[in-house]
């Protein structure tokens, strides 16, 4: 709700004058949010810096929160959740994290549940924005505009914010040659990077519901599964996923050009070939299974912990087979084989698209700005185009089965923290019922089930 309120009233503005001035800047002004950030976000003239941050500044720190606000956005919110509620592909990667994570951390919810709509009050959003509204959690980042002025502008808009305990605001341009500041205490809602002078060692000694307690707590997952019976969906959706990896990792940029080597999409696809027909699930499941509507790998890294695997949506009396299916798939990545194993084709136009899908993102300034923000939040510094080129040119056959198996079985891994990971899955399924098989069952068949001794 807190996104939903950016660029309201304010303390300086009215909603009539924010709604002006944004107009007159070009109207490119949002706010947002996910899992681990807030973001507000504003594309306009080079020249209107100062007038961009003056707005951005002017609802990030001094939003008036009125009553018939909120209550405007709170129907604008119901509407939504009605809307997502009743689309599989948007409401069951949220189920899927809510089971992976035991609904804690990760697994909380993303989207605000209807019920609690009607009890949030102003005074709780202006409590949320006193616990989470501080300087050493914000970076202000720009693309097009030289890092000495927007630092000039970040003190005069922002260097009034209340220093807590830990570090100030750092700011940073995407200026290669910009001295970026290096963070020891970088956190979001799931996972935190401090160093032990900069928080007490353990969150156990504050209360649960407390700020130090949940901006500290590391994300655990859990795994399990979840069948939602809804017999008249014309497709069955299915998800398998098991805990990836953190973006920190250094072989973050392998399980990336796995993800995009699987692959996949609908069976129709409006534009024809070169629109990722060529990856893994279209050639191996989609253009052979014609009952199989939906097949996609999916990807979802954090700092402290991720989610990988892959869904499919299929017509309900192909159920038994489209579990085995999946199961095969992520199989097959884990080693090389005589027949259906990746080859050396696939991996260099994996490779290929995740570095022009990269390439061709960063061609929005947009883009580049909330790019950078993400960057100096989580490494502290900006991590070129070359660099993540390099990474990508460097992943090797062997790299892919390595990785796939941390992830599909961590009892494998020459890591210790690997096989400490129980290995479990997380199954999500949503539709008619009757025909779908006990999906763990099927993926212990080939190995993919985990460790029961490390649940």
């Amino acid at each position: 709700m807190i996104d939903r309120l950016g660029f309201k009233s304010t303390t300086n503005r009215t909603a009539e004058q924010m709604t002006l001035e944004i107009s007159q800047l070009g109207q490119q002004f949002m706010s947002s949010s996910s899992r681990d950030t807030i973001m507000y976000q504003a594309s306009s003239y080079t020249s209107a810096l100062p007038s961009v941050l003056s707005l951005l500044s002017d609802t990030v720190l001094h939003p008036q929160l009125l009553p018939h606000e909120l209550d405007a956005e709170r129907e604008a919110a119901r509407w939504e959740i009605a809307e997502i509620m009743d689309k599989p592909a948007l409401i069951l990667p949220e189920v899927l994290h809510e089971v992976a994570y035991g609904g804690e951390t990760l697994g909380r919810d993303a989207l605000c549940p209807e019920e609690r709509l009607d009890e949030m009050k102003v005074d709780d959003l202006k409590e949320y924005r006193r616990r989470w509204y501080r300087p050493e959690r914000m970076v202000i980042a720009a693309a097009g505009v030289e890092h000495e002025e927007l630092k000039d502008l970040a003190e005069e808009y922002f260097g009034d914010i209340k220093s807590s305990a830990l570090a100030s605001t750092s700011t940073s341009a995407s200026k290669p040659t910009a001295s970026l500041p290096q963070k020891q205490h970088l956190s979001t809602s799931a996972s935190h990077s401090a160093s032990p002078t900069d928080l007490p060692a353990s969150s156990s000694t504050f209360p649960a519901d407390s700020f130090e307690a949940i901006s500290t707590a590391k994300a655990r997952y859990v795994g399990g599964s979840k069948y939602l019976h809804k017999p008249t969906e014309e497709f069955t959706h299915l998800y398998v996923g098991y805990e990836g990896l953190p973006v920190t990792d250094e072989d973050i940029y392998v399980l990336a050009t796995l993800q995009i080597l699987l692959g996949g999409g609908h069976s129709f696809s409006a534009g024809g070939p070169g629109k990722g027909m060529y990856s893994r699930l279209y050639t191996h499941v989609l253009n052979l299974h014609h009952s199989v509507d939906y097949c996609q790998s999916f990807h979802h890294c954090y700092l402290d912990s991720g989610l990988f695997g892959i869904a499919m949506a299929f017509t309900p009396g192909y159920a038994s087979e489209a579990a085995w299916i999946l199961a095969s798939q992520l199989d097959a990545i884990t080693r090389p084989t005589t027949r259906g194993g990746v080859g050396e084709i696939e991996l260099s136009r994996a490779r290929n698209q995740l570095k022009s899908s990269l390439a061709m993102a960063l061609e929005s300034r947009l883009v580049q700005s909330e790019d950078l923000g993400r960057q100096v939040l989580v490494y502290g510094r900006k991590h070129t185009m070359d660099e993540m080129a390099r990474r990508i040119d460097a992943v090797t056959l062997a790299d892919l089965y390595r990785v796939a198996n941390r992830v599909l079985r961590p009892s494998t891994s020459s890591l210790l923290s690997d096989r400490e990971k129980s290995g479990r899955p997380t199954i999500v399924v949503q539709g008619d019922l009757d025909r779908v098989p006990d999906v763990l069952e099927v993926l212990k068949r080939k190995g993919l089930a985990g460790s029961p001794e490390l649940e």
